[in-house]
């Protein structure tokens, strides 16, 4: 069975909106790509509704701004995908931090390496069985 992608994905709007240029999605590291990926198959498997993780992502994003944190855009998107995820018991807090402590490692190991240090508790989140 094809699927295709919630257009609502490619529109999203405001505080929301996919980084891009030249209407390219940007993505400044691979675990960005990666948790991109994760949570458009995961909606088009019916895991979750798209405003579902939307209505996350602009809350995380709209905290973030009033506290004046600096995270990035796909930080912010990792922080309400991870949440959905756990908040739905798609994957347990074990999963998600082998799958953290894994993607780090094979990132390091591929010349990626990056600071881990962010405002976040994971870089690179993975769901088991879900790969993108």
């Amino acid at each position: 069975m094809t699927t295709s992608a919630d257009p609502r994905i490619a529109v999203m709007d405001d505080a929301t909106a996919l980084p891009r240029k030249n209407g390219e999605l940007v993505f400044n590291a691979p675990w960005e790509g990666r948790v991109f990926g994760m949570a458009v198959a995961l909606n088009d498997q019916g895991a979750y509704e798209w405003d579902a993780f939307r209505d996350r992502l602009k809350a995380s994003i709209a905290t973030a701004d009033t506290v004046g944190e600096t995270s990035t855009y796909y930080e912010r998107w990792l922080q309400s995908f991870e949440s959905l995820l756990l908040d739905r018991g798609l994957v347990s807090r074990d999963e998600l931090d082998r799958w953290t402590e894994r993607c780090a490692a094979e990132d390091e190991h591929d010349g990626h390496e990056h600071d881990h240090s962010q405002h976040h508790e994971h870089d690179h989140a993975q769901v088991s069985g879900h790969e993108a």
